[in-house]
């Protein structure tokens, strides 16, 4: 499927980027803060998409 190999890459290069960010300024640095929050947004685009729904407790 498209989507899936288009966010599988979108997500390896946001993991590089965020590695080489880190490697350069360490973890509390500003733009390895904000990659890395750029890169918990594509995991939760990615959660959305392919993962399952269980149904909420309120509907049993």
């Amino acid at each position: 499927m498209k989507t899936d190999e288009t966010l599988n890459e979108q997500l390896e290069a946001a993991r590089q980027q965020l590695h080489d960010l880190y490697e350069q300024y360490g973890f509390g640095h500003a733009c390895v803060l904000e990659q890395s929050m750029f890169l918990d947004e594509l995991i939760n685009q990615y959660n959305r998409i392919f993962q399952p729904k269980s149904p909420s407790p309120m509907q049993n």
